[in-house]
């Protein structure tokens, strides 16, 4: 497991934030109330991360398995947790001047088919109006390498009766999150050509490793996870999160270091990511996002935000708001 890191080590490198009228919506973060490898991470810690220096508005949470129910029905368990973000975004949207939780992407099986039509009733149910789509991962990785590994079944977006969920929750409305590796991209492909009609979100880049098996394969990597990117954008359906790649499983050891990167650090290593993300779908179907806490582990919060600001000060002004704001208020429907 990672150290838990101390605020004198956040507090080791500190930026002058810019642009810091620029409204922002992070559309991708967790929350535990338990001891994870990740810390507790409740509304306070947001806040405290949102209020570092940039302007954050809104935020969605994304699927953790926090405080899924411990009994009833097992289909429905997750409904706990968007019953427990529910009540943290009331909170959250009772305090002016502060971050408001304004979309919950919650968890539900989709190889339950056109079952799985209950579970997002019940999610619509608790969400307060904030319920907004599914996360159901399909990463799955047996080297066990992998310091934050998924256990999805490795044929799971082929199955039939996956992809007949993911259907349904398109023809209800609700968009799809999904979070794999990037030797799992060209399986996305297909499952989102086999459900034009559902709105696809690509977390994190598609994972690219560089721990395990792919250490000191980076160059490989990203020549093939370039050609599954551009592949995936020809998909009409899917919309691409800028993030995500501060993971220990990333491979770029930030979190071994006795300081973290500053925000010129962070471009040089992954403005390519980025630019090749954005040049394949465009500012308009592209969405920066922080992955906190998970990516906490190796870069503070306004540093990272002044990183991506670095990397989109290029782009027009409606292009960057789109980036840092349009999309994910039009696909989260906030």
């Amino acid at each position: 497991m990672p150290e838990q890191r101390t605020d004198a080590w956040y507090a080791s490198v500190s930026e002058e934030i810019i642009d810091p009228e620029r409204p922002i919506i992070d559309p991708h973060h967790h929350l535990w109330s338990v001891q994870t490898m990740f810390g507790k991470y409740e509304l306070p810690n947001l806040w405290r991360d949102t209020d570092s220096g940039h302007n954050v508005e809104k935020t969605v949470f994304i699927d953790c398995h926090s405080n899924y129910r411990k009994d009833g029905p097992a289909q429905l368990r997750p409904v706990g947790e968007t019953e427990f973000v529910a009540g943290v975004a009331a909170k959250s949207a009772a305090q002016a001047g502060k971050a408001r939780i304004a979309g919950i992407v919650g968890h539900a099986n989709m190889e339950l088919g056109e079952d799985v039509e209950e579970v997002l009733l019940a999610h619509e149910a608790a969400g307060n109006g904030l319920f907004r789509g599914i996360r159901h991962a399909g990463a799955s990785d047996d080297s066990g390498a992998l310091m934050i590994s998924g256990g999805a079944a490795a044929d799971l977006y082929a199955r039939p009766e996956f992809r007949a969920g993911v259907t349904k929750l398109g023809a209800m409305g609700y968009s799809y999150d999904t979070w794999h590796y990037h030797t799992q991209n060209q399986d996305f492909v297909q499952l989102a050509r086999a459900v034009p009609g559902t709105q696809m979100i690509l977390d994190h880049f598609g994972t690219p490793l560089g721990v395990g098996p792919w250490a000191d394969k980076r160059e490989e990597v990203f020549e093939q996870w370039r050609s599954d990117i551009a592949e995936i954008a020809r998909c009409e359906n899917v919309v691409a999160k800028l993030g995500g790649l501060a993971m220990p499983d990333n491979g770029f050891g930030w979190h071994t270091r006795d300081t973290p990167p500053t925000s010129d650090e962070f471009v040089a290593a992954q403005e390519r990511y980025f630019r090749h993300t954005i040049d394949c779908f465009g500012p308009e179907r592209c969405m920066f996002e922080s992955n906190f806490p998970v990516d906490k582990l190796s870069i503070s919060y306004h540093v990272m935000w002044n990183g991506m600001k670095k990397m989109a000060a290029n782009y027009s002004s409606a292009e960057q708001h789109a980036m840092f704001y349009g999309t994910a208020e039009r696909i989260y429907r906030l």
